[in-house]
């Protein structure tokens, strides 16, 4: 069920500005605390209800996690949307001031461009 706690982290992370800014500062410190303060909770915040035991990133997943490594999320399952969405607000402005606009997209589909036409891994659980 490791595959449900990286896109829980992705989702999480990505609809907080505060853990963002986290994640994008230190981004081991980030996973440590989310693995151990917010994912093994249901709900959010001040809506948290319940807390689970059975959430848990593999060590691979951690790493590619700390290393920002989205093209081995996507191998290993992570859902598109959320790896692009929440790699979009990590780096979207840099590279656009580096590169031009969309230039962070444009890198993130070549880097995972050896999947055209490839069957993608499977995001269910």
């Amino acid at each position: 069920m490791s595959r449900y706690a990286v896109n829980k982290f992705l989702y999480q992370v990505d609809g907080d500005p505060s853990l963002l800014a986290e994640y994008k500062a230190d981004p081991a410190a980030l996973v440590a605390r989310w693995e151990t303060e917010i994912g093994p909770w249901l709900g959010t915040g001040a809506r948290t209800v319940e807390r689970t035991s059975w959430i848990s990133l593999t060590d691979a997943e951690r790493q590619a996690l700390v290393d920002h490594d989205y093209v081995a999320l996507f191998e290993m399952g992570a859902h598109f949307f959320l790896t692009l969405t929440i790699f979009i607000a990590l780096y979207d402005e840099e590279y656009a001031a580096r590169s031009g606009p969309l230039s962070f997209q444009r890198e993130y589909a070549a880097k995972l461009s050896a999947w055209t036409g490839r069957e993608h891994p499977s995001v269910a659980l």
